[in-house]
C-alpha cells in the first residue's frame, strides 16, 4: 500500500506530458515549446545540482556519452514528439509512450546480440496491433494522420535506442546531473532547426503557451521523474507495473480535456498494448524474488 500514492501520481503525472503539450502546440510552434522547455528545465536542474548540491562536473568522456544520449533522448525523440503531437490525439501519443519497453527490448536484441524469446515478439506484436486499432478509426475523423504517426514511431525508435545506449555503461553520475545535461545539450542540438524551420510568426506567448512549459517542467520532468527513481529504488518490477496505467490516464485527458473521443477500437487496443507490455517484461516478473 506504500506504493500506492506514489504510484498512481507517477502515472497521472507522466501520462499528462501528451495533453500539456498539445495545449501548447495550440499556441506556438512545436519546435519552439519544444526548445524553451528544454532551455530551462535543463538550466534549472544543473543550477540546483552544481550550484546548490554542489556535485562534480561531468568529464570528458562522460560529456561525449551525454552528448550522443542528449541526441537520441531529447533533440530527437522529444522534438519528434512535439512535431507529432500537432497531427495526432493526445491519446495516441500518451499510448505510444507507453510503447517504449517493447521497442526497447527488439532494440536491444539486435544491439547486444541477444536472443529474442517468443513472448518477446508475441509482446511486440500485441503492442502494435494495439496502437494500429487505437489509431485506425481517427485517421477516419482527423484526430491522427499517417505523417504524424510516421514522425511518432520515429521518435518511440530513437528513444529506445537511447535507452539501450545508456544501459551499456557503468554511470557515476548523479541522475540529476544526467537528467540536466542531456537536457540542455539536446535543447542546443535542435536549437538551428528551430531557428531555421520554427514559424515564429504565428506562435503567440501566451498564458497557454506558459502553463503548458510549467506543467511539461516541474509536474512532468522535476515531480513524475522523482516519484519514478523512489520507485524504482523501492522494488523495480513493482515500478514498472505503473507504466500500464499511463495509457488509461493519457486517454482521459484526452476525452475531458479536449474532447477527444473514445470509443471500443480504444477498448481493444488499449487491452491489447497492455497485454503486449507484460509479455515484453515477462523476464521482470519471473525474476522478482
Amino acid at each position: 500500500m506504500k506504493f500506492l500514492l506514489p504510484g498512481l501520481l507517477f502515472a497521472a503525472l507522466w501520462a499528462s506530458a501528451s495533453a500539456a503539450t498539445k495545449f501548447g502546440v495550440l499556441s506556438a510552434d512545436p519546435l519552439i515549446l519544444a526548445n524553451v522547455r528544454f532551455l530551462i528545465a535543463g538550466p534549472l536542474m544543473l543550477l540546483v545540482a552544481h550550484g546548490l548540491q554542489r556535485k562534480s562536473l561531468p568529464n570528458r568522456t562522460e560529456f561525449g556519452r551525454l552528448t550522443v544520449f542528449a541526441l537520441m533522448n531529447t533533440t530527437i525523440y522529444l522534438g519528434a514528439f512535439v512535431l507529432a503531437i500537432k497531427q495526432v490525439s493526445a491519446g495516441i501519443g500518451s499510448l505510444s509512450t507507453a510503447t517504449s519497453p517493447l521497442f526497447i527490448t527488439l532494440l536491444s536484441a539486435v544491439w547486444l546480440s541477444r536472443p529474442i524469446r517468443w513472448y518477446e515478439v508475441a509482446g511486440i506484436v500485441f503492442g502494435m496491433a494495439g496502437v494500429w486499432v487505437v489509431t485506425y478509426p481517427l485517421l477516419q475523423n482527423s484526430f491522427a494522420t499517417i505523417p504524424g504517426l510516421l514522425i511518432l514511431l520515429g521518435g518511440m525508435v530513437s528513444v529506445s535506442a537511447a535507452t539501450v545506449y545508456y544501459a551499456r555503461f557503468t554511470w557515476t553520475l548523479p541522475s540529476l546531473v544526467i537528467n540536466g545535461w542531456q537536457v540542455l545539450i539536446g535543447g542546443l542540438l535542435l536549437l538551428p532547426f528551430t531557428l531555421l524551420f520554427a514559424d515564429f510568426g504565428q506562435s503567440h506567448f501566451d498564458a497557454r503557451f506558459w502553463w503548458s512549459i510549467f506543467w511539461l517542467i516541474i509536474p512532468v520532468s522535476v515531480v513524475a521523474l522523482q516519484l519514478w527513481f523512489y520507485l524504482v529504488r523501492q522494488d523495480a518490477v513493482q515500478a514498472s507495473l505503473w507504466l500500464f496505467l499511463c495509457p488509461i490516464f493519457g486517454f482521459g485527458y484526452a476525452a475531458v480535456l479536449l474532447d477527444e473521443p473514445l470509443s471500443i477500437y480504444t477498448l481493444i487496443g488499449t487491452v491489447l498494448v497492455l497485454i503486449g507490455l507484460y509479455l515484453g517484461q515477462r523476464d521482470k516478473f519471473k525474476k522478482r524474488p
